[in-house]
C-alpha cells in the first residue's frame, strides 16, 4: 500500500515475472562457521546461484528471459524511493525528533551509495571472471595438445600395446564453460561471481578415451590427500612398458643373461667396497658371502688377499693375487740369448794403499797426467775412464779414492768390477790398506792383477812384495801360483804394454760378453749435485744401449736422461756397454751401488720409485732391531745363516792369530767361522764397512773404534763387540756356531690315561672318559693312542674337559673326557699316551 496525494490506493498482488511463483531471499551472499569434530570449525562462504527462467516468444519456442543491463540500477532506484517514503510515512510520527530524523536520512544516503558501489564491484568481477576463464580454457587447449603430440611421439611397440588408440581431440571447452555469469534477481541483489582461489590446482588435460588420467606436475598435499583414484605417472608407465619387453623376451629365450666372469686383481688387503666394485658386483652381495663364509663385517672394512680370493672364487671370477713388490716384477729383463751377446771391455778397478801410485799408473795407462791437473783441458772428474789401447782394445777402469765406494757398491748387490788390479809400492810392500783392499777383492770374487809400482826407485824390491803377499794367500805366477804380477813403473812407464796384455788376457779368460741390443742396465759408480745441472751420477752402463731421452729408474730415484758426457766432455748420444758417462735429468741424487733400470713410461719409474723409498723409510725405521748378536744367533738357529763371517781386530798380532786359530778349530762339516779380514790397530770406517756389506760381526781384542767408526757402526746397525780375556771370544763364537746346527729333538713323556667310557655326541665325535693313571695330561700335548700296546693313532689332543669345564691340564687319579682333533676310533681299554716335543740347541 502507498500514499498517493494523501489518498490510499490498492495494488492488485501479480507476480513480477512470467513463471511460478518464488520467494526471493534477504541475504544473497554470506559467510557460515561450520563446526566439526573435537571443537574444530571455519568459516564458509555461501553463494546463491540463480535459476535460469524461460518464456515462449512470439514463435511459440521457449527462450531464456535475459535482464537489461540496468535492471539492476532502476531496482536500486525503486527500492530507494521505497525507502524514502516510508521513511517520510515514518517521519510523520511526532515522536522522532529533527535530529533523528537528520540521522536516518544520512542512513539512508549512506545506504544507497553502498548498493551503488556494491552493483559496480558485481559487474567488475563478472568481467574479470568471465576473462579468467576464457584464459583457462586457452591453457587447457593448449596443453591437451603439447600432451597429444608428446604421447604419438613415444608410443609403445605394436607388439606390446594392447590395441591402437583412435585418434580424438580432447574437447575440454565443455567442461570449463559450465560456469556462466549469475543473474540479478528482481530487488537488485544478484549472485557474486566466484572467482578462483590462488592455490587452485592447474586443470590437466584430459586422457585419452579407454586410458586413465595422469598425473602431471609436481605432487603436492593437496594432490596426494585428494579423494580422486591416483593413477599411474608416466615413468611408471614407461616402467610396465620395459618390464613386459623383458618377460616377453625370456619367454622367448633371448634374455639369458650369462654370468660375466673377470679377471680380478686382489692386493695383499683391499676393502669390500673396493673388491665389490673389481668384480662388478653389488656390495650388499659381497657382504652375504662372506658372512656365509663365517666372515663378519662391513662395507667399508679391510680383509685380507685370502678372504677376498675365496669371496672372488665364491661368485664365479677368476683371481690374480698381487703384492707390493711386483712392480720390480719385469723391471729388470731376462738373460740374452747366446746369439745376442757380443764382446765387451773389462771394467777394472784400481785398488791399493795410499801413496802407491793408483792413479798416477792410470794416468800413465790414459796417456794424461791428472795429478798435475794438465789433462788437455779437462777438469772433471768422473771416477771412470774408458782408454783406447794402441791396439785398438778398449778398457774400463775405476778410479776409487780407497775401497769404500768399491764395497759400498757390492754391498747393494752390483757386482760391478770384472778384473781388479792391486797396486803395491816396490819400495814400500804390503801396507794394513793393501790387505784391506786383498779381503775386498776376494769378497767380491774377482780375479786380482798385481801391478808392482815404482820400479824405476834404486830401493824397489819386487821379491819382497811378492814374499808378502804368501802371507795373504796370494801366490803369484813366478812363483807357482795363478795370479799374474807386471813390474811396472807409472812415472817411466815401464811394462805398461804388458799390464794391458795382462788385462786382455784375464778378460779373454773370463770371456766377458753382453747384449748391447736391449733396454739399458746399469750401476752408479759415484753421484753428486752440481750447481746449474742438478743431479749428476757417473753411471756405468752393463748391458744395453743408454740413449738421450730414456726414462730410467735408478735405486729410489728416477728420471729422464737429458744429456750423456764421456770422460772427456764430449756429449753422446748413446752410450753402449762397458761405458761409463755422466748422466742428467735425474729428480734426486742416488747412492753409489744403485742399479740403474731403464723403464717404458714416467708412471712405471714412479712406481718403483716410490716402493724403494717406501721399504727404505721401513727399513730404516727397524735399524734398531738389525745387526745385533742375538739376533745373528737367531737368524743362525732357523738356518738361514750357515758360515758366521767375523772382522777381528786386536791390539797384537799374536792374539789376533789365536783368535783366528782358535776359529779354524771350531768348524765343523755342518758349520764353520770365515774371517773376512783382521789385522792389527784400532776399528775404523772400513771395517765397519766391511762388516756391513758382508752382514759380519766385528771383534775387537783390546781395541776399540774410533769416533768416525763407531757413528758409522750406530747409523748402519753393525754389532761390534770389544773383550779382553780370550775365552770369553770362543764361548760366544761357540754359541753362535752351535746355533747354525740342527736343534737335538727330544721327547717327554708326562703321562698315561685309560678310556673307562666312550661318549658319540653329536657335532663332536667320540668322546672318551679317563682316568688320569700316571703323570698328568695337558691340552695342547701330543698324544698316542695305544691299544694292547700298538701304537694306532698320533695327533694332537682336541678337546680336554673336566665335567662341562674345559680345563688346561689333569692330574693324576682324576677323571676326564678327552678327544683328538681328526680321529674317532676310540674304544674302552685304550690307552692315551701323553708327551712333549723338546728341541735341545747342539753344541760344539
Amino acid at each position: 500500500m502507498t500514499k498517493t496525494e494523501g489518498k490510499e490506493t490498492k495494488k492488485t498482488l501479480s507476480l513480477s515475472r512470467p513463471g511460478k511463483l518464488e520467494l526471493n531471499k534477504t541475504v544473497d551472499a554470506g559467510q557460515v562457521r561450520q563446526s566439526f569434530s573435537h571443537g574444530r570449525s571455519k568459516m564458509v562462504a555461501v553463494e546463491v546461484k540463480k535459476k535460469r527462467t524461460y518464456k515462449r516468444d512470439e514463435s511459440g519456442r521457449l527462450a531464456e528471459v535475459k535482464e537489461d543491463k540496468g535492471a539492476g540500477a532502476k531496482k536500486d532506484a525503486a527500492r530507494s524511493e521505497r525507502v524514502e517514503e516510508t521513511v517520510e510515512a515514518a517521519g510523520a510520527d511526532d515522536h522522532l525528533t529533527d535530529k533523528e530524523k537528520e540521522a536516518r536520512a544520512r542512513a539512508l544516503e549512506l545506504a544507497r551509495l553502498a548498493d551503488a558501489e556494491a552493483a559496480e564491484q558485481r559487474k567488475r568481477d563478472a568481467e574479470a571472471a568471465k576473462r579468467e576463464v576464457e584464459e583457462e580454457i586457452r591453457r587447457a587447449v593448449e596443453e591437451t595438445e603439447k600432451n597429444a603430440a608428446r604421447e604419438s611421439e613415444s608410443a609403445p611397440e605394436p607388439e606390446t600395446s594392447p590395441e591402437p588408440q583412435p585418434k580424438s581431440t580432447p574437447k575440454p571447452v565443455a567442461r570449463a564453460t559450465k560456469s556462466k555469469p549469475n543473474k540479478n534477481d528482481g530487488d537488485g541483489n544478484g549472485d557474486r561471481s566466484k572467482k578462483p582461489r590462488p592455490d587452485a590446482k592447474p586443470k590437466q588435460a584430459p586422457a585419452r578415451r579407454g586410458e586413465p588420467r595422469r598425473r602431471q606436475g609436481k605432487l603436492t598435499i593437496a594432490d596426494a590427500l585428494d579423494d580422486r583414484e591416483r593413477t599411474r605417472s608416466v615413468s611408471a608407465d614407461r616402467r610396465r612398458r620395459e618390464k613386459e619387453k623383458r618377460k616377453l623376451r625370456q619367454a622367448m629365450g633371448e634374455d639369458k643373461a650369462a654370468k660375466v666372469v673377470r679377471d680380478v686383481v686382489v692386493p695383499e688387503v683391499i676393502t669390500v667396497q673396493e673388491l665389490a666394485n673389481r668384480m662388478a658386483e653389488r656390495g650388499a652381495e659381497v657382504v652375504k658371502t662372506l658372512m656365509t663364509l663365517g666372515v663378519m663385517t662391513t662395507i667399508n672394512q679391510n680383509i685380507d688377499a685370502d678372504t677376498a680370493e675365496l669371496v672372488a672364487r665364491e661368485l664365479g671370477h677368476n683371481v690374480k693375487r698381487v703384492s707390493e713388490a711386483d712392480v720390480l716384477e719385469g723391471l729388470k729383463g731376462g738373460k740374452d740369448a747366446a746369439s745376442q751377446l757380443a764382446s765387451r771391455p773389462p771394467v777394472v778397478t784400481v785398488m791399493g794403499h795410499v801413496d802407491h801410485g793408483k792413479t798416477s799408473l792410470l794416468d800413465a795407462l790414459r796417456e794424461t797426467d791428472m795429478v798435475s791437473g794438465e789433462a788437455g783441458g779437462i777438469t772433471q772428474h768422473i771416477g771412470a775412464y774408458q782408454v783406447t789401447m794402441p791396439s785398438g782394445d778398449k778398457i774400463t777402469f775405476i778410479d776409487t779414492p780407497g775401497h769404500a765406494a768399491f764395497t759400498e757398491m757390492r754391498s747393494r748387490g752390483a757386482k760391478v768390477t770384472d778384473i781388479v788390479i792391486l797396486v803395491v809400492a816396490a819400495d814400500d810392500g804390503v801396507m794394513p790398506q793393501t790387505v784391506e783392499a786383498i779381503h775386498h777383492a776376494k769378497a767380491a770374487e774377482a780375479p786380482i792383477i798385481v801391478a808392482i809400482n815404482k820400479m824405476d826407485k834404486p830401493e824397489a824390491d819386487p821379491n819382497r812384495v811378492r814374499t808378502e803377499l804368501l802371507q795373504h794367500e796370494l801366490v803369484v805366477e813366478s812363483m807357482g801360483g795363478d795370479v799374474l804380477e807386471v813390474e811396472v813403473s807409472a812415472k817411466s812407464g815401464l811394462n805398461l804394454d804388458k799390464l794391458e796384455e795382462a788385462v786382455l788376457l784375464q778378460a779373454e779368460i773370463l770371456d766377458i760378453k753382453s747384449n748391447p741390443n736391449r733396454a739399458a742396465e746399469g750401476v752408479v759408480v759415484e753421484a753428486k749435485m752440481e750447481r746449474g745441472r742438478g743431479s749428476v751420477a757417473t753411471v756405468l752402463v752393463q748391458r744395453g744401449t743408454l740413449n738421450v731421452g730414456d726414462i730410467f729408474v735408478a735405486g729410489r730415484e728416477w728420471g729422464r736422461v737429458r744429456a750423456l758426457v764421456d770422460a772427456h766432455g764430449l756429449n753422446l748420444e748413446k752410450a753402449g756397454p762397458a761405458m761409463p758417462v755422466e748422466v742428467l735429468g735425474l729428480n734426486g741424487t742416488p747412492a753409489a751401488g744403485d742399479e740403474v733400470t731403464v723403464v717404458d713410461d714416467e708412471n712405471r719409474a714412479r712406481e718403483v720409485g716410490e716402493y724403494r723409498q717406501r721399504k727404505a723409510r721401513e727399513a730404516k725405521s727397524a735399524l734398531h732391531a738389525r745387526g745385533s748378536l742375538e739376533q745373528m744367533f737367531e737368524k743362525i738357529r732357523e738356518g738361514e745363516t750357515r758360515v758366521l763371517p767375523v772382522v777381528v781386530k786386536g791390539d797384537v798380532h799374536g792374539s789376533v792369530e789365536a783368535i783366528i786359530q782358535t776359529m779354524e778349530k771350531m768348524a765343523t762339516d755342518e758349520v764353520k767361522a770365515r774371517v773376512l779380514h783382521s789385522g792389527v790397530g784400532g776399528i775404523n770406517e772400513s771395517d765397519v764397512t766391511l762388516a756391513r756389506a758382508s752382514g759380519a760381526l766385528i771383534v775387537g781384542f783390546n781395541v776399540r773404534a774410533n769416533p768416525q767408526a763407531r757413528e758409522l757402526a750406530r747409523r748402519d746397525a753393525v754389532d761390534i763387540r770389544y773383550y779382553s780375556i780370550i775365552y770369553d771370544v770362543t764361548d760366544d763364537l761357540k754359541k753362535a756356531l752351535g746355533g747354525m746346527m740342527a736343534p737335538r729333538i727330544r721327547e717327554n713323556f708326562i703321562g698315561y690315561a685309560e678310556a673307562r667310557e666312550v661318549f658319540d655326541i653329536s657335532k663332536v665325535g667320540k668322546v672318551a672318559g679317563c682316568v688320569v693313571t700316571e703323570g698328568v695330561v695337558k691340552r695342547g700335548a701330543k698324544i698316542r693312542l695305544l691299544r694292547d700296546d700298538v701304537v694306532v693313532h698320533e695327533g694332537p689332543l682336541g678337546q680336554l674337559k673336566r665335567f662341562k669345564d674345559d680345563v688346561k691340564e689333569v692330574k693324576e687319579g682324576y677323571e676326564c673326557g678327552m678327544s683328538f682333533e681328526n680321529h674317532n676310533d676310540v674304544q674302552v681299554g685304550d690307552i692315551f699316551e701323553c708327551y712333549e716335543i723338546e728341541k735341545v740347541a747342539r753344541e760344539l
